[in-house]
């Protein structure tokens, strides 16, 4: 699927500033879900910036600006040809080892009661990552609440030019309602985003959780940003969601906003530990912090 897209946001510098230092990250690599055909960066000062692969493997930029006044704007496009794998990136060469992604961080420190229940599971790691994600989904509210029977049963397939892979999972839920409605404030309070990582797309508290919760189980995984095309249910949007990883089939996404894994609506931008280093814009001195003027994400033509 043809995806086109167009972020924009503006900084605003304290009066009197006489150099602004932003840090871009927002060039979406091409991979086995997505073929990037076109990406622009527009703002001041860009055609200058210097540019470096930073500690999680992404494409960054450092943008100087001299005596910036008043609004500044930045503006992102592009298109970008995705697929669905089901969700299965697979072991890509060229980026850190995954135990990298096992530290946790302040944004993604969870109760023990969110994951505690799976650290003796006979299961495999994809089905008690399937379970993590029901679990997060059913405890932070989602906009797609589980099921009301007791056990539910998810089953997804990926086919390569090597062969073919699967996923599968099963899960039961075992809290009363008081219970997991608290389990869900502590873990809003816990994921709770400092001031200097805002604005996040609402789904990066669900993110956070899966990422903390997989963690607690020596599990690595990371955060993701990116693009969601919209349908019938969701509108499109700046994204976020999480990628965790198995020894057999590599680095797999999970969203558990929208319960499933990523498919050919998800534009895959930048990784990082949690939303503070897969910020696509970071700002100093910060003044107003960043603001996000408008987002389309639409099918191409």
């Amino acid at each position: 699927m043809r995806i086109q897209i167009r972020h924009q946001m503006s900084v605003t510098p304290p009066p009197g500033t006489s150099n602004m230092v932003l840090q871009v990250l927002a060039t979406p690599r091409s991979g086995p879900t997505q073929k990037v055909e076109d990406w622009s960066i527009a703002m001041e000062g860009f055609a200058e910036a210097g540019v470096f692969t930073d500690a999680y493997g992404n494409v960054a930029q450092l943008v100087n600006v001299s005596r910036p006044e008043g609004n500044y704007l930045i503006t992102i496009s592009g298109v970008v040809d995705t697929n669905d794998r089901h969700g299965v990136l697979g072991k890509l060469t060229g980026e850190p080892v995954p135990a990298l992604f096992k530290r946790q961080t302040a944004l993604t420190k969870v109760p023990v009661s969110l994951y505690g229940k799976f650290r003796n599971a006979k299961d495999s790691r994809i089905d008690v990552l399937h379970a993590l994600m029901a679990r997060v989904g059913e405890t932070l509210a989602t906009v797609k609440p589980a099921p009301a029977a007791p056990t539910q049963s998810q089953s997804q397939s990926q086919s390569s030019e090597g062969g073919s892979q699967s996923q599968s999972q099963s899960s039961g839920t075992d809290q009363s309602e008081a219970q997991m409605l608290a389990n869900g404030e502590a873990i809003e309070a816990a994921v709770a985003p400092a001031e200097d990582v805002l604005p996040l797309p609402p789904a990066s508290d669900y993110a956070h959780a899966f990422i903390g919760a997989a963690r607690g189980l020596d599990i690595p995984a990371r955060f993701v940003t990116g693009y969601l095309l919209g349908d019938e249910d969701t509108p499109a949007s700046f994204h976020a969601w999480a990628e965790a990883y198995d020894e057999g089939l590599g680095w797999i996404g999970f969203d558990p906003m929208l319960q499933l894994c990523p498919t050919d609506r998800h534009v895959r931008m930048v990784i990082g530990l949690d939303a503070l280093t897969a910020q696509p814009i970071r700002v100093v001195p910060a003044g107003d912090g960043v603001v996000e003027v408008d987002v389309s994400v639409t099918r191409a033509e």
